[in-house]
This record gives structure tokens, sequence and C-alpha cells, in this order.
């Protein structure tokens, strides 16, 4: 499913997304960016509560389909404009990372 389309069909909040076409292939969650650099996959969508810049370089390393901000998490705007100009597709929710986990399962 593209990014666009889980955003839409999940009623998720769109931060940033300059490359909504992308497809999501799988997810992963996790908070330790290093952890997360070792182990998430390109075209994966990431859960995370992270909120800083940090996470734009890691989701551009990757190649993430995009970024799920859970738990109502809000970024800066700076961060965001960093994102759109780094292609980083990011969506929000107020739902905790399991239940995001849940919807990207359920979209498949």
């Amino acid at each position: 499913m593209q990014v666009k389309e889980f955003a839409e069909k999940c009623s998720l909040t769109v931060l940033s997304l300059p490359n909504g076409e992308r497809e999501i292939k799988g997810g992963y969650v996790g908070d330790l960016l290093s952890w997360v650099m070792g182990r998430a996959k390109a075209d994966q969508a990431w859960i995370t509560i992270m909120s800083n810049q940090n996470i734009i370089a890691v989701a551009a390393l990757i190649d993430v389909a995009c970024i799920i901000l859970a738990e109502d998490v809000q970024l800066e705007e700076n961060i965001i404009e960093n994102a759109k100009a780094k292609g980083v597709n990011i969506l929000a929710t107020k739902l905790p990372a399991f239940e995001a986990a849940k919807l990207l399962i359920e979209s498949e």
C-alpha cells in the first residue's frame, strides 16, 4: 500500500509527504536509533515516539517508506521542513505504537 493511501485509510495526520507514492513493505517499531539503523529495512514504515532531528537522518539512511509517530508525538517545524527537504514521509497518530503496528498489519 502507498504511504498516502495508508494515511488516508487509517486517518493518520500527515506532517510530511514528499513521496506519498512510496510503497510500504512491512514495518519496524523501535526508539533506540542505533538499534533501528541496524535492523529496520528499506521500504518499511518505522513506528517510533522519538521526536528529535536524528529521526530524519536515520530514516533517510535506511530509506524507510515513512516514519509513523505514535502517542501524539509532536515535531518542531524545522524538523518537518528538514524531512520534506530530504524526502522523508512522516505520519502521526495518537495511538500507542502497538495499535499503530496493528493498523499496518491490518492494511496489508
